[in-house]
């Protein structure tokens, strides 16, 4: 009676197992790094994952090879996904605090307020050097950069839990009122702060925004989060209580 039973058993489990629907993993998975083509999307993907990861850093160009993953990863929906997932931990993370009078969100502006991606379209995604005077010549100066939408319905959203924003940023202090003008002008009515760069200052990114963190701890703000499509700036002293990093496949800033 007992292997009757058994023999059911097992005949209902196999016959249950036979109809379900999963892939199963091969025993051997693939080996080698984009074997079949020496970059296609998936090594390009695997390559922009490793930036944002900080696992490759200091370059100068995204390769060759890759601008055309690298344009549809902007054009093409992922990009904006990603971000709006940073900005919606940005805002869960300051929901679920007690705010108080002096606590602010710091934020990058150059591909964390403002897009660039109108500038660096017209020049290969990343795959060319960059040109500060080209860049300030053909897109700080006319100041019509677009806002990156999902930083902005998140900055809306953490004004209205009572939370200050400051600017903080690598453009020059000569660039103080078109920045202003074009804040404004992309949606972002109203801030604490707007710190730019002094041009006479030689510190890289990581010492600057370092230093300039640190004079808003001494004035007695606290930073609850500080968002940022650089890891220069989400690096150093005083980063805040948070870091959230923005995507930004193009270019890297020391």
């Amino acid at each position: 009676m007992k292997l009757v039973v058994f023999l059911v058993a097992t005949i209902l489990v196999a016959s249950q197992c036979h109809g379900a629907s999963f892939r199963s993993f091969p025993l051997r998975l693939p080996t080698g790094y984009g074997d079949g083509a020496s970059y296609g999307d998936v090594r390009c993907a695997s390559w922009r994952l490793a930036v944002e990861a900080k696992n490759i850093f200091g370059f100068e160009t995204i390769p060759e090879q890759c601008v055309e993953a690298t344009a549809n990863y902007i054009e093409g929906g992922q990009y904006q996904s990603d971000s709006k997932t940073v900005n919606q931990q940005v805002f869960f993370f300051a929901r679920d605090r007690e705010i108080h009078e002096n606590d602010v969100v710091l934020f990058n502006i150059d591909g964390t307020v403002l897009s660039n991606v109108p500038y660096y379209s017209q020049h290969g995604y990343g795959s060319e050097k960059f040109n500060s005077t080209r860049y300030d010549e053909e897109f700080v100066n006319k100041g019509n950069a677009p806002a990156l939408p999902e930083t902005l319905k998140n900055y809306n959203k953490l004004l209205d839990l009572g939370l200050k924003v400051i600017f903080l940023t690598g453009r020059r202090t000569d660039k103080k009122a078109v920045t202003e003008a074009n804040l404004k002008k992309a949606g972002y009515h109203t801030w604490e702060k707007l710190i730019l760069k002094d041009p006479s200052n030689n510190q890289n990114s990581v010492e600057y925004k370092s230093t300039e963190r640190a004079k808003l701890v001494q004035q007695g703000y606290r930073i609850i989060a500080n968002v940022g499509d650089q890891w220069s700036g989400l690096s150093g002293h005083n980063v805040g209580i948070r870091t959230f990093k923005l995507p930004n496949p193009m270019y890297y800033i020391e």
